[in-house]
């Protein structure tokens, strides 16, 4: 039987399967309010829908009392992953890329797709079609693999992929394998369980389910959790690595979240905090009905820290083309910020009240398993303190939010081309711990162009626990003046402040706050730059400043007599 043909029988098999599965089993997914569509149910050679895994892997509950949903498709379909390539921010931030640098126009899309497109941009490699993600490529409704590409960081992608190469640079960038010579219904599909029942999958999805012990791994997620992007001259053209022959070219750890946890002393797995384990055992698939429970069963939250981001996905749902409602992104978003408020970080404070002097000691500790904030440059976190008196007049403040997105006394948000140091000793309102990397070009100057970033100008992101930051390699080391700070180390900070009280005689209150965004107000500024640009342009629309308002990681007060 042809590929084409199977293909096309195998569809129809599954669409009288979803005729026939009962309500809460249908890819709309369980709890599926009026704002929800339903999952993609395409069919490609190598790769199918969420909706046809949905079919079988919805209506599953955990052994809490009472039970609750632990549908994969009712998780997942809220999440960043889901929505990698509906996301309008990577949108708007691809376009601006190919805007500023077009002769490098099919390698941005080329690496971009790997993660955010990764089913699309696989088949159209095995398929030898151009890879193409702007115009006429993946974002096209009119491209053969624009339902692939627009169902994100799906089922068939993960749970393809194979255990070569993993945790080695050879599938850093989106470099994971997977196998594309098997025909249906023998492709296989890989799961954490021993023995698993295969001939329900077969069936219904043309795939043959086996363990892969990869999936439970921490290098399953590092192939796309490390990213490196090519760096460009300010003419456009590559930077040479000195010395090569033949002639290799330098890269710039853009994301190297992998790496982080991997040179940390933290045990836990990537799976372990972003896809948190269901109370008892649960029954994976709501067919056949004779299938056993299996432990543990890791529920797809994907819970990660851009809360505002899935904000954004739910308000503007319907244009984005989001298959989520209103109820799986609410949830979503209160997992993420659960996350950041509970097992992200923490604070200690101390305080010594001498004559006309306060002084103010924050430790700040990192409960994370990498770097804080990782992932995307664009993120950053920062202490607020606030010194008031009995009449809550404020005495001295350093980090307030601005309401804008802004942060007050940041050098960085008042001008593009400065950046806010690291500071050991704070005195003045003026100054702000701001935890966060700073790209610099290859001719020294500051920039939020991905493909124009060289080398971190600045990096003082607090480090994991375990993180010894004298032996990390150049790619997750630390800059600027945090390398020097004896009190920046592994797991830890600590900041004093110096404040003058001599106005001041009556009691104290001292608050100090962890902030967090994923959205920095100078990334966003530079973005707005980019001009004649459909993408960005739809994304400025949806940005509200008002509402990329700040996380409280972690907050203390003191009172001081």
């Amino acid at each position: 039987m042809s590929t084409l043909f199977s293909r096309t029988l195998l569809a129809a098999i599954v669409a009288v399967l979803f005729c026939l599965a009962p309500a809460v089993a249908t890819a709309q997914g369980p709890g599926a309010g009026q704002g929800a569509t339903t999952l993609t149910t395409f069919q490609t050679d190598d790769f199918s829908g969420s909706g046809v895994c949905a079919m079988c892997h919805s209506g599953l509950t955990d052994q809490d009392n009472p039970p609750k949903d632990v549908s994969n498709d009712a998780h997942w379909r809220s999440t960043m992953m889901a929505n990698a390539a509906k996301d309008p921010l990577w949108q708007a931030k691809i376009s601006s890329e190919v805007d500023r640098n077009p002769q490098v126009k099919s390698v941005i899309e080329g690496k971009c797709s790997r993660c955010h497109m990764g089913m699309a941009r696989y088949q159209a490699v095995t398929d030898n079609t151009p890879v193409e993600v702007l115009d006429q490529g993946f974002l096209d409704r009119n491209h053969y693999l624009h339902e692939a590409a627009m169902d994100g960081v799906s089922c068939t992608l993960c749970h393809q992929v194979q255990p070569k190469y993993l945790g080695t640079p050879d599938s850093y960038t989106g470099k994971y394998a997977i196998e594309t010579v098997t025909s249906p219904p023998n492709r296989l599909i890989f799961g954490p369980y021993l023995n698993p029942f295969g001939n329900p999958m077969q069936q219904s999805s043309g795939f043959d389910p086996a363990f892969g012990e990869q999936i439970e791994s921490s290098a399953h997620c590092g192939s796309c959790h490390t990213l490196y992007t090519p760096v460009l001259d300010v003419n456009g053209s590559p930077i040479p690595v000195p010395g090569t022959d033949p002639v290799e070219y330098t890269e710039f750890p853009e994301q190297t979240t992998y790496l982080e946890w991997e040179h940390s002393g933290v045990a836990d797995r990537c799976q372990d905090c972003h896809l948190p384990e269901a109370v008892g055992s649960v029954k994976i698939s709501n067919r056949p009905p004779r299938l056993a429970r299996r432990a543990p069963f890791w529920q797809h939250h994907f819970v990660g820290g851009n809360s505002y981001m899935v904000g954004l996905l739910k308000d503007n749902a319907g244009d984005l083309g989001v298959t989520a409602d209103a109820v799986h992104l609410g949830d979503t978003i209160d997992r993420t910020q659960a996350l950041l408020w509970d097992k992200t970080a923490g604070l200690t404070l101390a305080t010594e009240r001498l004559g006309d002097l306060l002084t103010v000691t924050v430790d700040v500790v990192n409960y994370a398993g990498h770097k804080l904030p990782s992932g995307l440059p664009s993120r950053r976190a920062w202490l607020h303190l606030l010194v008031t008196d009995d009449s809550n007049t404020v005495v001295f403040e350093s980090g307030k939010p601005a309401g804008d997105g802004s942060i007050e006394g940041n050098d960085a948000d008042q001008d593009l081309a400065a950046w806010e140091p690291h500071h050991r000793i704070i005195t003045s309102p003026e100054q702000v711990q701001i935890y966060e990397p700073i790209m610099r070009t290859y001719e020294g100057g500051v920039t939020y162009t991905l493909l124009r970033a060289y080398e971190y100008a600045k990096d003082n992101r607090l480090l994991p626990e375990g993180f010894n930051k004298h032996n990390a390699v150049a790619d997750i080391a630390v800059y600027g003046d945090a390398a020097r700070d004896p009190d920046f180390v592994g797991g830890s900070d600590q900041v004093v402040y110096e404040i003058d009280i001599s106005t001041v005689t009556e009691t104290l209150k001292v608050t100090a706050e962890l902030l967090y965004q994923t959205l920095s107000y100078p990334f966003v500024t530079d973005l707005a730059l980019t001009e004649n640009d459909a993408l960005v342009d739809l994304f400025m629309r949806m940005y509200d400043p008002a509402a990329n308002k700040e996380e409280v990681l972690s907050k203390i007060e003191i009172i001081v007599q």
